[in-house]
C-alpha cells in the first residue's frame, strides 16, 4: 500500500494515517458506507493520468477521497474477488464511481478524468488492523 486515508465527516478534510483497523463497516474513525462500498481502494498508477488529462501532475490520493492507495496490482482484474491486506480481507464489488465533487476538487473535466481511474469499493469480509506497510494479496 502506498496511502491510507479516512473521512471523519461528510465533507471533512481526508487524514492520511499509518495503520487503522477495519471493522465490518469499514475503516474505523471513517465517514463511508457500510456494505458493498465499506472501503474505497485506487490504483496509484492511476494518479498520473488523471492528472495529465487535466494538463497537470498527478492528483494527491486526498483529492479523490478513496481510502487506500496501493501499487504494483491490477485492481480491474480483481472484480469479484477477494484481496487479504495484512490480515483483514476485503471483496471487490462495485466500481468506484466519481462523485460530482471531482469538478470542485480537481477543476473542470475533473468528473470525466477520473471516470474509469477511480478503483473499487470493497466489503469487508475478516475484519483486522492495516498498516501502510502491508501487501495486499489477491486470494
Amino acid at each position: 500500500m502506498t496511502w491510507i486515508g479516512l473521512r471523519p465527516a461528510r465533507r471533512a478534510q481526508m487524514l492520511s494515517v499509518g495503520q487503522v483497523m477495519v471493522t465490518d463497516e469499514g475503516l474505523e474513525g471513517d465517514h463511508g458506507r457500510p456494505g458493498k462500498r465499506a472501503v474505497t481502494v485506487v490504483q496509484a498508477e492511476h494518479l498520473g493520468p488523471i492528472g495529465a488529462m487535466l494538463g497537470q501532475g498527478a492528483v494527491a490520493p486526498e483529492v479523490l477521497r478513496r481510502n487506500i492507495v496501493v501499487s504494483g496490482i491490477n485492481l480491474s482484474a480483481l472484480k469479484g474477488r477477494q484481496v487479504q491486506i495484512g490480515t483483514a480481507v476485503l471483496s471487490f464489488d462495485v466500481i468506484c464511481a466519481p462523485c460530482s465533487r471531482m469538478e470542485e476538487a480537481l477543476g473542470k473535466g475533473g468528473y470525466s478524468a477520473v471516470r474509469g481511474h477511480g478503483g473499487w469499493c470493497a466489503s469487508v469480509i475478516r475484519p483486522s488492523l492495516i498498516r501502510l506497510t502491508d501487501s495486499v494479496i489477491p486470494t
